[in-house]
């Protein structure tokens, strides 16, 4: 019997062994390192500036090989741009699992019918690239995945013993955007980590929200990311609560309004801020309710300046139309819509801009003499900050003229108002009262506490503990893979090139060879070899070019430690060591050498 088991385990184990001679070449051409030479690898770089390219992050994936433009906001990947990308991707999927999600593969095509059932069909607006097939049924290239995952989910899962749950997959999304731009910050296909999460109650999900906040500082920190998390508005995506993963940058396309004392960090569209008695004079008179004469004066500058009043002292009204109905909205002059805060506030669906013709028509007066004033038959709006003004100037909803010594509450009454202006730079800190300060940036992460959004809509239930049937709760966990890496570029770099973080860079050492016959070639191989023996992952430039150049090549490529085998090498065996970030370069004898990289 023994025996019998004995030959049974053999037979096994030959299943999971290769044999050594089917593949001998194949070990000989990896021992060799022969696709890590740059004799046989293709990094196609360039030695002008791409005239398309404005941002650094851009200029340099192009310049460096990374990426090559297929039309405008498509790009192909080529072999060194997408060897660093699967980079990220190896990362976030490590943290991801650690964590206990689970990963799948979704149809990047996804039917409407799914959209229309959770409403978003008609509210996602024109960046949804809608198609149909030859049976003129319509589809989706999805931008993202909470209906297909919902919908998946309806009909694995049946039970509280199920949950709480987390599943995820990276792949590719799709967006019609009207004007790509700064490379693969902005394009119109993308690859996306997307995770959702299912509860069974609030508890459940606020554990996972908080769980995938650490996650996402541990995947930008590996990834060499100084991230700025801030509260951020939930937008399309809807759900009640919000962070954003920013990286600080010139031409990141978000404002971000950062306390200088305490943690209060917010996305500009999400900030608040500690609102102050507006009329510094404390005016305790109030005026007589006066109509003037203001022609051609539309604008609050224009006002401020006729009328040499502050702008705080001006009603400012703007018509929008609000899922199809007029509405006016009223600040002080010297704040601006945050159109987020109203879409919030005034629970829409859709929010745009009134014409000059539709204003005219529910007003009675050209844009720009709007106000509050009067008996308008449309619904008004207020900011928080109207009913402090004391003597102010509004539209008198007549052509060329304006009220003066208008006061709330005597000359119109406030129904509903709301925190709907945008907080700026020089603000106070709703928390400790410093003052803001603003800072732009790049959005690579964006996390979202959905809770019954999408499983309510499409009718997701679970059984619980009672056997009752139950909405759950979703979360919605996002990180935008393309723009990681481009995050990453326009933190690391300097003017001669990209600096990648060790766990990124696709390489450890960049050699360089500046052998001249075949003697010194041999060295030079020599010394990849033993790189390679030791575990070290090495770029090999064995090509026969100028020092010059595959210098300036190197520092483009950006791995973070260099090492030459030049003329010092070739007599005494000392090879030139040079960390990437730094200017200083020293000798390194070659039976040191793994000791010294190793160190560094």
């Amino acid at each position: 019997m023994k025996k019998k088991v004995n030959t049974f385990l053999n037979k096994i184990k030959n299943l999971f062994t290769v044999k050594k001679k089917k593949v001998s070449n194949i070990n000989i051409f990896i021992r060799k390192g022969l696709l890590m030479r740059l004799t046989n690898f293709l990094i196609p770089t360039l030695k002008e500036e791409p005239s398309e390219a404005i941002v650094s992050s851009h200029r340099l994936m192009l310049r460096a090989g990374l990426i090559k433009k297929e039309s405008a906001g498509m790009y192909a990947y080529l072999p060194f741009g997408f060897k660093i990308l699967n980079k990220i991707i190896n990362i976030v999927r490590e943290e991801m699992e650690k964590s206990g999600a689970l990963e799948f593969l979704m149809p990047e095509l996804t039917t409407s019918d799914l959209w229309k059932q959770s409403g978003r069909w008609e509210t996602m607006g024109a960046e949804m690239i809608r198609i149909k097939d030859r049976n003129s049924s319509e589809y989706v290239l999805a931008p993202t995945h909470e209906e297909a995952f919902t919908s998946l989910m309806s009909s694995i899962i049946s039970s509280y013993r199920d949950l709480p749950i987390n599943v995820y997959q990276i792949n590719t999304k799709f967006r019609d955007e009207i004007r790509p731009r700064y490379g693969v910050i902005r394009s119109k296909e993308f690859i996306m980590k997307d995770a959702y999460s299912f509860a069974i109650n609030k508890e459940d999900l606020d554990k996972t929200y908080q769980l995938m906040r650490q996650v996402y500082r541990s995947i930008f920190s590996r990834c060499g990311l100084e991230t700025i998390p801030v509260e951020a508005d939930s937008g399309a995506m809807g759900g009640s609560g919000s962070e954003e993963f920013m990286v600080a940058s010139d031409v990141g396309e978000e404002n971000l309004l950062l306390c200088s004392k305490c943690d209060y960090q917010a996305n500009q569209e999400k900030a608040t801020f500690k609102r102050e008695n507006l009329d510094e004079s404390k005016e305790n008179l109030k005026f007589d309710l006066e109509l003037i004469d203001t022609p051609e004066m539309k604008t609050i500058e224009q006002l401020s300046s006729f009328l040499q009043l502050p702008k705080r002292k001006f009603l400012k009204s703007i018509c929008y139309i609000v899922d199809g109905k007029p509405c006016l909205v009223v600040l002080p002059g010297d704040r601006e819509v945050n159109e987020a805060k109203l879409k919030n506030f005034l629970e829409a669906t859709s929010l745009e801009l009134a014409t000059d013709d539709l204003i005219q028509e529910v007003t009675g007066a050209p844009t720009g003499f709007a106000g509050p004033v009067g008996d308008l038959k449309i619904r008004i709006v207020y900011d928080l900050d109207v009913k402090k003004i004391i003597n102010g100037v509004t539209g008198a909803n007549s052509k060329d003229k304006h009220f003066k010594g208008v006061n709330p509450g005597r000359d119109f009454i406030i129904k509903e108002e709301g925190d709907l202006s945008i907080a700026e730079e020089g603000d106070f800190c709703p928390k400790c009262g410093s003052v803001l300060k603003l800072k732009k940036g790049i959005e690579v992460g964006h996390i979202f506490k959905l809770g019954d959004k999408y499983t309510s809509k499409m009718g997701m239930t679970v059984l619980n503990q009672n056997g009752k049937g139950v909405v759950p709760l979703m979360g919605c966990y996002g990180i935008g893979v393309n723009r990681t890496l481009a995050a990453i570029i326009e933190q690391h770099h300097d003017d001669k090139g990209i600096i990648w973080p060790k766990e990124i860079a696709p390489w450890q050492i960049h050699l360089v060879s500046l052998a001249k016959n075949e003697e010194e070639k041999v060295k030079s191989d020599d010394v990849y070899e033993e790189l390679s023996k030791k575990g070290f992952s090495v770029l090999y430039d064995d090509r026969k070019l100028s020092p010059g150049f595959k210098f300036a090549e190197a520092d483009l490529l950006g791995m973070p430690v260099r090492l030459t085998a030049g003329k010092t090498f070739f007599k005494n065996g000392e090879l030139e060591l040079k960390l990437r970030r730094k200017q200083e370069v020293f000798f390194v004898k070659k039976n040191n050498l793994a000791k010294e990289v190793k160190s560094l």
